[in-house]
């Protein structure tokens, strides 16, 4: 007799709760077979096709070697580790255009269809290493797709070709912390609104690293803050054919970069700007002197926005705020607001946290530095010195915000939150911020 689909996605979901233990996952997957499958794809698959709950997929350690397709909405694609959960998929697009009649969906190690919304990748490296094993850079995405309100965080997307990450809804929202982007030209460039945060860029190519479509408004974005530019010597920023719009704030770039502005190509697809040259910087500065270009001219955007109106939900203009909603699906505790490193902070402000996946409440410390924290050139990038003082234990709670009350002026004050879970205790990072 041939199982009702409803009743089949039922006994799946009790089968993957009874083996799945502690770990807070609806399907886990694993290569040795512990999990409920070895593959990601057939998990993506046993998500029901119309469901209302947001599903988290964990992926445990293993190189996969497989071609994603996504085409469901409300999920979270959560790796084990970083650096040890490896997607690996080589496909270069001329190759496959060439076998599918020029269709670009399947072009890409990871493909996002249209219909795809609210879905999340953390923790995990993905890789389209066609350039490496053929010695080839042409285009080959390492993640395409026409979805909206994409969320990438902590993850390594790589390619050994241009157009690294290429999300092409004209309309769409895509929010993206603390990543490493690699690869060849234009290997970050998204359509729509995109708002990048304390990630690191490395660029193979002397065309152009990022580059921008914004055509369909006039407010369509790309922000880029407290992020590391490097890459081969000589490389160039960014360059965009259609009408776009930069803002890098609190940005490094390496020596390596060439005194090139962001740029208009001299190319046979590239259109006249209809909304002018707009690139817009704060508090940028390049290691071994700054270019002239790239001096703060925040001020000259429309609406003459202030450095600390920058942020993601000004990015999307309203329509979305990822970082007040972002669901819980890391390890450990992250996305400090104030972020990690925060100079002029409010002396009234309420400390917030994304609670690692699998928390049931919170220990907080908070103490006040002897000493205001004084900021170097690039040290937002790197991990804060040890905090002078004994850390303070103030108590346990299970919400994730604590107001600390009134805060001196002028002052470094450090923050710890450590996760506690069914099974132990998760010791958080070192935070800190100096008010103004």
């Amino acid at each position: 007799m041939k199982m009702n689909s409803a009743v089949y996605t039922l006994i799946l979901l009790f089968f993957c709760a009874n083996i799945k233990g502690a770990d807070r996952a609806d399907f886990i997957v694993a290569k040795d077979g512990s999990g409920n499958f070895k593959t990601i794809q057939e998990a993506l698959d046993a998500v029901p096709a119309v469901h209302s709950k947001f599903y988290i997929i964990l992926v445990k350690n293993g190189l996969y070697n497989e071609k994603l397709f996504i085409t469901k909405s409300n999920i979270a694609l959560v790796g084990e580790n970083r650096d040890s959960t490896r997607i690996v998929y080589p496909e270069l697009r001329s190759n496959w255009y060439k076998a599918h009649n020029n269709t670009e969906w399947g072009s890409a190690t990871v493909n996002i269809d249209s219909t795809v919304t609210d879905f999340t990748f953390a923790n995990m490296t993905i890789h389209n290493n066609y350039g490496s094993l053929h010695g080839d850079h042409n285009h080959q995405y390492a993640m395409w797709g026409r979805g909206t309100k994409i969320i990438i965080i902590d993850c390594n997307i790589l390619s050994d070709g241009a157009d690294t990450i290429t999300l092409r809804n004209w309309n769409g929202l895509y929010y993206h912390s603390g990543c490493f982007f690699e690869g060849y030209v234009d290997y970050v460039c998204p359509y729509g609104w995109c708002y990048i945060t304390d990630s690191k860029f490395y660029g193979h190519n002397l065309t152009a690293s990022i580059w921008h479509r914004g055509t369909e408004n006039k407010d369509q974005k790309f922000v880029i803050r407290y992020s590391y530019f490097d890459g081969v010597p000589g490389f160039p920023l960014g360059r965009h054919h259609r009408d776009a719009q930069f803002y890098l704030l609190d940005c490094i770039f390496s020596k390596n970069m060439a005194d090139i502005p962001i740029f208009w190509p001299v190319s046979p697809n590239a259109s006249k700007w209809i909304w002018g040259d707009r690139q817009y910087y704060y508090n940028c500065h390049r290691i071994g002197g700054d270019y002239d270009w790239f001096k703060n001219n925040l001020s000259s955007a429309e609406g003459s926005p202030k450095p600390e109106d920058v942020n993601a939900k000004w990015t999307f203009a309203g329509k979305w705020d990822p970082e007040e909603t972002m669901p819980a699906v890391l390890p450990y505790v992250s996305l400090p607001a104030p972020r990690n490193a925060s100079y002029s902070v409010k002396t009234m402000v309420t400390l917030k946290w994304i609670p690692s996946r699998n928390a049931v409440s919170h220990n907080i410390y908070f103490w006040k530095s002897k000493y205001p924290q004084v900021l170097r050139q690039g040290e937002k990038l790197l991990d804060g010195p040890a905090a002078p003082g004994k850390p303070v234990f103030v108590k346990n709670q299970k919400e994730n915000h604590f107001n600390p009350g009134m805060l001196e002026t002028n002052s470094t004050y450090y923050w710890r939150i450590d996760e506690v879970t069914d099974s132990d205790t998760l010791k958080g990072p070192l935070w800190h911020f100096t008010t103004k």
